[in-house]
């Protein structure tokens, strides 16, 4: 897979299925590590994308991952950011991070602000890794949250 052959788009309820199938699958592997179930996995994506706050990324019409995202503030909170497994590792995540970037700089916000587990180890290490800085931990309905700024240039 090439990722010109990725493409993001703003999702669709026709989509919205698809997206709750890879939150299952991307975050099923999380519910024994965390002992519960992880808050995107039982989100609600048709409200979420009637608000225009996901894009997904395609690959020959296929929804490989998606990305749900909205300003806040002076900031853009990404709220939820998940690829499929078999598709982990191929870039398809930077590409969604950059799609958020690229939404916060047209909407004149400085900065995008996210969270996650603190169990999710996976996560802290990419996120560092995009360039996003840890700057709090606590916890938050209920799950021990590890929360990340990056600024927007």
């Amino acid at each position: 897979m090439s990722n010109n052959s990725v493409i993001i788009a703003p999702a669709t309820l026709q989509q919205v299925s698809a997206i709750e199938q890879c939150a299952v699958l991307a975050y099923k592997p999380y519910i024994a590590r965390m002992n519960k179930t992880p808050a995107p996995m039982v989100a609600d994506f048709k409200k979420q994308v009637q608000q225009q706050w996901v894009h997904v990324a395609l690959l020959t019409e296929k929804t490989i991952g998606y990305i749900v995202c909205y300003p806040m503030h002076n900031t853009l909170h990404l709220e939820n950011v998940a690829v499929l497994p078999d598709y982990h590792g191929m870039g398809v995540g930077k590409m969604l991070i950059q799609t958020a970037e690229a939404q916060a700089l047209e909407k004149g916000l400085n900065e995008i602000q996210l969270y996650t587990n603190v169990l999710m180890h996976e996560n802290i290490k990419m996120y560092a890794h995009l360039g996003f800085e840890e700057y709090d931990r606590k916890n938050q309905d209920g799950f021990e949250r590890v929360f990340f700024r990056k600024p927007v240039p």
